[in-house]
C-alpha cells in the first residue's frame, strides 16, 4: 500500500509515519514538505495525508490535482485524509471527496481508528476493481471489468454495454444483468442500468455519467435513487458528484 504524507512540519510527518508503522509495518510511505513536491512526484497513492495550510500550494489544491489526474486517466479514487489545525475548511475538504478530516494536535486513538477504516476501505475497493462479468457474442467470450462499465441500456431483445473500451451489444435481459452486477449498479429506468461509480451529476429526471452521456431517471424512482446513492456513498463508494 502506497501512502503519502504532505506536511511542512517534519516532526508531524515523523509522528504520522510512526502511527502508520504501528498498524502497517511494510507500508510504502513517501514524505513531502510541500504541495508542489508531492504533485511533481506524479504518483497515484492509495492513501494521502494532507495538511491544508502549506506554504504556497494548499492541501485543498493538492487534493484537486489528485482528483483531476484520477479523472483524466480513469484511475480509481484514492483516499484523502486532511490533517490540520483549522476546522473552517471542513466543507472544502468534502468538496474533494475527502475520506476524513483530523484536527491537530493529532489524537493517537482517533488517528488509528480513521486509518484502520481507510485501510479496510482501500482493500474493499481493490476487490471491486477486480470484479468482472463474462459476456458471450458470436461464440466469443469477453471479460468486462465492473469498473470499466459506464452503464447498460436495453434495446429490443438486446442489452448494450457502454464501456471505456467502446460499445458492445448482446442478446439478453436487463433483469438478469441487474442481478449479476449487484448493488454497485442502479436500475434508474427500465431501459438503463447505471454504474454508480460513474455518476457525475443527477437531477429529478436525469443522471449524467463520466463519459458525458445522460440517462433517464424515472421520476417515480427519484426518492429511492437518492436513498440508494447516499447509502452507497456512506458505505465508501466512489462519488464523482
Amino acid at each position: 500500500m502506497k501512502i503519502a504524507i504532505c506536511d511542512d512540519d517534519k516532526a508531524i510527518r515523523e509522528y504520522i509515519v510512526s502511527l502508520i508503522r504501528d498498524i502497517l509495518h511494510n507500508a510504502d510511505i513517501s514524505e513531502f514538505q510541500s504541495g508542489e513536491e508531492m504533485c511533481s512526484a506524479n504518483e497515484n497513492f492509495d492513501i494521502s495525508f494532507l495538511d491544508i495550510k502549506l506554504q504556497n500550494m494548499s492541501g485543498i489544491d493538492v487534493a484537486k490535482h489528485i482528483r483531476s489526474a484520477q479523472d483524466k486517466y480513469y484511475k480509481a479514487k484514492s483516499i484523502i485524509i486532511f490533517i490540520t489545525g483549522y476546522s473552517e475548511y471542513v466543507e472544502e475538504a468534502f468538496d474533494v471527496n475527502a475520506f476524513h478530516y483530523l484536527l491537530k494536535p493529532i489524537d493517537e486513538k482517533k488517528f488509528k481508528t480513521v486509518f484502520n477504516r481507510a485501510v479496510k476501505e482501500m482493500y474493499s475497493t481493490e476487490v471491486y476493481q477486480q470484479k468482472y462479468v463474462i459476456v458471450k457474442r458470436n461464440n466469443i467470450q469477453k471479460k468486462i471489468l465492473f469498473k470499466d462499465i459506464y452503464y447498460i441500456e436495453s434495446s429490443n431483445k438486446k442489452v448494450i454495454f457502454h464501456t471505456k473500451d467502446g460499445i458492445l451489444d448482446i442478446y439478453g435481459k436487463m433483469d438478469e444483468w441487474q442481478e449479476k452486477l449487484g448493488d454497485s449498479f442502479y436500475r434508474c429506468h427500465r431501459g438503463y442500468l447505471v454504474n454508480m461509480e460513474k455518476i457525475t451529476a443527477y437531477s429529478y429526471d436525469t443522471i449524467e455519467v463520466i463519459n458525458g452521456d445522460s440517462l433517464i431517471l424515472a421520476q417515480k424512482k427519484y426518492p429511492e435513487f437518492i436513498k440508494v446513492y447516499m447509502r452507497y456513498a456512506k458505505n465508501g463508494g466512489t462519488v464523482n458528484v
